[in-house]
């Protein structure tokens, strides 16, 4: 199943965006480090183009710390941008983010030219919580839940300094199938929008792979060769206490209980995603999104000629003086 999430609230960040651009001199970006690849809007990126970009992969200490400098090298590579990791909630490490700004946009920053920052992100990636320790005060809503903030905010960071908060925007069809699984289970789409029991075994099939240790350490459970997603999300159940009438296991208690605790860090440091990962999701997505595309196109343009909306394409006629007649078109 694929898994969408568009709230009509994210249609309004869109527009908001769109026209607070053209004065804007340097876009944050924050990341989840846990999946860089997946939280970084494609659309968000069309809409800024041109902009000095940071990207801050935010959530670090959450994220496995091996994978973590392999994403920062790769924004880093990319022109025009930085890259730099923070956990939003520590003050230090947070206040990196206005000289990361002043480094991409140097001539700005003064009264007379003030540094106008634009900071963006899908939801519930820590943006409010970041600007909280920023300005050193509640200034924005926080909580673990996807999409918190709704309206665009305004706030000085410091003399010259101008920060403009924007509500948590995802993008209107998700191409890649496994960001949208990746995004579901760190929180960033709404819970009506997917199934816990789906999201949780697509979870457990990569940390089965790539985080065995974590499994076995947190649910006390035995990965050997060739245990199934299933499998685990019914063992981990079973240890939990989430069993039903006559030994049937809650697999719902359980999907919650595995996600949950992916979100909270108790299951370790993990990071679903490898830059190189997440370039063969991508070329796969959008090679499949492609051959969906050429497939509609042919359908409309079928629908356009059997209702005589286009004419059909005329046929080549032969240039020899014994021309074959035209095959009468076929009902």
């Amino acid at each position: 199943m694929a898994i969408q999430w568009f709230p009509g609230h994210m249609h309004l960040t869109k527009k908001a965006i769109s026209e607070r651009i053209k004065e804007i001199d340097v876009v944050i970006e924050l990341l989840d480090a846990r999946l860089p690849g997946s939280s970084a809007n494609p659309m968000l990126a069309e809409l800024t183009s041109g902009k000095p970009a940071l990207k801050v992969l935010n959530k670090q200490d959450l994220a496995d710390p091996v994978r973590t400098p392999l994403w920062l090298a790769h924004y880093n590579s990319l022109p025009a941008t930085r890259a730099i990791e923070l956990d939003a909630s520590d003050t230090a490490p947070a206040r990196r983010l206005i000289d990361a700004c002043h480094a991409l946009a140097p001539t700005r920053g003064s009264m007379v030219k003030p540094m106008r920052v634009l900071i963006c992100g899908i939801p519930n990636v820590g943006k409010s919580t970041l600007i909280n320790t920023l300005t050193g005060k509640r200034a924005t809503k926080t909580g673990d839940e996807a999409g918190i903030t709704k309206i665009e905010q305004r706030i000085v960071l410091a003399d010259g300094f101008y920060l403009w908060d924007t509500p948590g925007m995802l993008w209107p069809r998700i191409i890649v199938a496994k960001s949208g699984y990746n995004l579901a289970a760190s929180g960033a789409i709404g819970r009506n929008a997917f199934e816990e029991e789906e999201v949780a075994l697509e979870l457990l099939d990569y940390l089965i792979k790539h985080y065995p240790a974590s499994l076995e350490a947190r649910y006390k459970v035995k990965v050997v060769s060739g245990i199934t997603d299933e499998q685990m999300l019914e063992e981990i159940g079973r240890k939990r206490g989430a069993v039903l009438a006559k030994g049937r296991i809650n697999l719902q208690k359980a999907a919650e209980i595995v996600i949950y605790e992916f979100r909270a860090g108790t299951l370790g440091r993990i990071t679903l995603e490898t830059p190189d990962e997440f370039a063969g999701w991508l070329a796969a997505g959008q090679k499949l999104d492609a051959e969906r595309q050429l497939k509609k196109d042919k359908i409309e343009t079928n629908r356009l000629i059997k209702f005589k909306k286009i004419p059909r394409a005329e046929k080549p006629r032969h240039s020899d003086a014994t021309e074959t007649p035209d095959t009468p078109d076929t009902p």
